[in-house]
Order: C-alpha cells, then sequence, then structure tokens
C-alpha cells in the first residue's frame, strides 16, 4: 500500500470513528417491569435510526427516578407514579419530571402449577402477606406453609401492588423480597408452596396465575378496567421531550410501538 493510500485509509477511519463518537444517545434506566419494553422498543429504534444509540439500563422504578433527577439518565421507567417527595427534590434541582403513560398492565398473582388454589379475594391476598394466614389449607389448599415472595422496596410494582392489593400494609417479615420481577417468577417456579406477583409479561408455563375477585388477570380484563390489580406504566422525562428522546417517546406511542409492547406481554393504549 502506498503512501497516498495509507493516508487516504487513516481519514476515512478517523471519519468513522469520529461518526460513532458523535452519534445520538440516550439512556433510560429504571423498572424492571418496564424493561422488556424499553429493550425491546430500543432495538427496533435503533435498526430504523443507525446514528442512535439508546442504552437501556434496569434497577427499580425508584433507583430510575432518582437517576433522572440526577442527571444521569433521559427516560426513567416507572411501573408506579412519581411521589411528592420525589417531585420536591427534583424542583429542588430543576428538573421538571413529565409523565408519559406507555402501556397498562396487571399485576398477576402466580403460584406453583402444582398448586390446586385458583382464585383469591383481595383480602385473602392481604392477609397472607401480612401474616394473618400462613397456611395454604385455610384457603381450600393442601396443608402447608405459604412462602410469600415479594419485590424489594424499590420496585414500583412493590408499591403498586402494596397499595392497590394490600391497602399500604406492611408485608410480613419472613417475605422473601426479590430484585425483579424475573426473579419472583423464577422462585415461584421451583417453589411449590410460593406465592407472589409479577408484570403481565413476565407470565409462562413455569407458574399458574390466579384469579383474584374471580378475575384473571389478561389483556380483556385490564381494558375494562375489570382486573383489580392494574396499573398503567410510565416513562418520566425532564421536562417536554425533545430531539432524540422525542422520537423515541412518540415511537413507542405509535402503532407499531404499540404492537411492541402487546408482543411483549403488556396491555397496549387504546
Amino acid at each position: 500500500m502506498n503512501k497516498f493510500l495509507k493516508i487516504l485509509l487513516i481519514g476515512f477511519l478517523s471519519l468513522a470513528c469520529s461518526s460513532l463518537v458523535y452519534a445520538e444517545r440516550i439512556v433510560l434506566e429504571g423498572s424492571t417491569t418496564v424493561l422488556p419494553i424499553a429493550q425491546k422498543i430500543a432495538e427496533v429504534f435503533m435498526q430504523r435510526n443507525k446514528n442512535a444509540e439508546v442504552i437501556v439500563r434496569g434497577g427499580g422504578s425508584g433507583v430510575g427516578i432518582a437517576s433522572l433527577i440526577d442527571g444521569n439518565c433521559d427516560i426513567a421507567n416507572s411501573s408506579r407514579s412519581i411521589k411528592d417527595t420525589e417531585i420536591q427534590k427534583a424542583m429542588s434541582r430543576k428538573v421538571e419530571p413529565k409523565a408519559h403513560v406507555i402501556a397498562m398492565d396487571g399485576i398477576a398473582v402466580v403460584v406453583h402449577p402444582s398448586n390446586p388454589i385458583k382464585g383469591l379475594s383481595k383480602k385473602q391476598i392481604k392477609d397472607i402477606y401480612t401474616g394473618k394466614i400462613s397456611d395454604w389449607s385455610l384457603l381450600g389448599g393442601e396443608k402447608g406453609k405459604i412462602v410469600v415472595i415479594s419485590r424489594d422496596t424499590a420496585s414500583g410494582t412493590y408499591e403498586a401492588f402494596n397499595e392497590l392489593a394490600l391497602s399500604k400494609a406492611k408485608v410480613r417479615r419472613d417475605a422473601l423480597m426479590q430484585a425483579s420481577n424475573q426473579a419472583v417468577a423464577s422462585t415461584v417456579a421451583k417453589t411449590p408452596q410460593a406465592i407472589g406477583y409479577v408484570g403481565l409479561a413476565y407470565l409462562s408455563d413455569s407458574v399458574k396465575a390466579i384469579e383474584v375477585e374471580g378475575v384473571p388477570p389478561k389483556k380483556e380484563t385490564v381494558l375494562a378496567n375489570k382486573y383489580p390489580i392494574s396499573r398503567p406504566l410510565f416513562m418520566y422525562t425532564n421536562g417536554t421531550p425533545r430531539g432524540l428522546v422525542k422520537e423515541f417517546i412518540d415511537f413507542i406511542k405509535s402503532p407499531v410501538g404499540q404492537k411492541l409492547v402487546e408482543e411483549i406481554g403488556y396491555v397496549g393504549l387504546k
């Protein structure tokens, strides 16, 4: 290779590297419930926008909102509404959290597939999670201690379940606190006497979703507002989104984005 071609090659590589450095990038962080949506949408969005880089991190809704307030991410994924204390903290730092509802979800109560229980009332669920009921035989099941699985307190799913199903009562001390929806589903799948709760996208044949107040957790009952443990899923931005962040939010809400939301297992906006 002669000297002239080497110079051209070096120049071309420098230009290519420069374009990669200056590619637009956005960072999403937060809820593990919203995580499957964020990951899938990011994958398709980057296929359509070759200069865009979308980084997706989990950690829980509280972690995501804290990251937005600290300026460490562009979009906070959350499976609960932002708290008043978080809004006050954001305002003190001149951050203006703006909510974008991107899907609906039902928090499914799940047991091991071998468990004969088909459904529970909200009161029975509350009694289990607060320690008033500790044996499946008191609910019509086979005798055996109930193993209670819950999300950790940084989780938006924990906050939503605590409010919608437990009326903000304290969860029993011996509950096994898990860091993600997948961890809850995996633990219940391996524990015949366990009970847990997960977002709709984490249902599989390895766990059994039971009825709550006689209503099964599925798309139709969430849309009809009949399933009693339903909730919206959010993405928060700092103020009205602009640029690549706006394009990303718009894409999620588009017909293509909402189709992807439903393919993942959540309920699209109507």
